[in-house]
């Protein structure tokens, strides 16, 4: 009688499970995004210059004046602290940017979701309208929309949230698509769970992963938007942005050869804080494992 060797499972380098990391990459910009979150809420209450007095110096002759440590970004051609006005442009900037993303994914998400599971006409109707809002050219269309109506925070919140439903809508749609079909969306349907409970409880949860990274990628898009426009004189009129205080720095030739500080510094700030959620958004896509979708 003969016995079979004891067999074993050996397993191979390109079977072992690698454990994900989101990297120091990651940490770096969500602290760089919390302190500019942080500033853009206390910056009333921080122990600044004020963004609007004039510091003339008549020892340092005519402004606009260097860096120094009495004006850490310089002054700008009207003598005002650029580290002031720079960390007061934030606030602007990026409550436009995070109230226009707010506003997109209320309402695009909520259409998506709801044409993905529902489908049939509902699903037609609302395709058509995300079809008919990203045959406009975005920029056009925000430069048309800004220069007809009072330029306020709400306004152009609105009109960057307009312009973001299509793109959220269909990438919610098709992320609902994914799951209207799933095994544990029909056992819900089977014991008679209502679609309102399966939509909230079974089918957001999962939609809400690719809708994270979109949310840090689409807020990133806003922020630009609005610098865009400030920087046309088309964005917010009463209040201080980074597009605005760049193209104040660079209205002319001159003022950037003498002067590049006063545009260099806010460009800086945009650059990293857009940096950050561009590169945060994708590596939570990568992370949990978010397929590319085809929109």
């Amino acid at each position: 009688m003969s016995t079979n060797p004891a067999t074993s499972t050996a397993i191979t380098p390109d079977e072992t499970i690698v454990k994900k990391k989101l990297g120091v990459g990651f940490w770096l910009c969500v602290t760089w995004l919390g302190l500019m979150a942080f500033i853009a809420l206390f910056t009333p209450l921080l122990p600044l210059k004020s963004p609007t007095q004039n510091f003339l110096d008549p020892a340092n002759g005519r402004p606009p004046y260097s860096p120094s440590w009495k004006h850490w970004f310089g002054s700008d051609k009207d003598a005002r602290d650029v580290f002031a006005r720079t960390l007061h442009g934030a606030r602007i900037s990026l409550t436009v940017g995070f109230a226009a993303i707010t506003a997109g994914f209320l309402v695009g998400g909520t259409v998506g979701v709801i044409s993905g599971y529902f489908k049939g006409w509902i699903d037609r109707i609302s395709s058509f309208v995300f079809i008919v809002l990203l045959s406009f050219p975005s920029l056009v269309l925000a430069i048309l929309l800004t220069s007809l109506i009072e330029r306020s925070l709400l306004t152009i919140s609105l009109v960057l949230g307009l312009l973001s439903i299509a793109p959220v809508g269909r990438l919610a749609r098709a992320a609902t698509l994914q799951f209207a079909d799933r095994e544990f969306v029909l056992a819900a349907r089977q014991i008679g769970a209502t679609n309102r409970r399966i939509i909230i409880k079974e089918i957001l949860p999962n939609v809400a992963i690719p809708m994270s990274s979109l949310a840090l990628l689409g807020m990133a898009v806003a922020v630009v938007a609005e610098g865009g426009l400030s920087f046309l004189g088309l964005s917010v009129e009463k209040g201080i942005t980074w597009g605005g205080l760049i193209q104040l720095g660079s209205e002319s030739s001159k003022t950037l050869e003498e002067a590049p500080w006063i545009a260099f510094f806010p460009i800086l700030m945009l650059f990293l804080t857009v940096l950050s959620l561009n590169f945060a958004g994708d590596r939570v896509r990568n992370y949990f494992d978010v397929k590319e979708t085809t929109l």
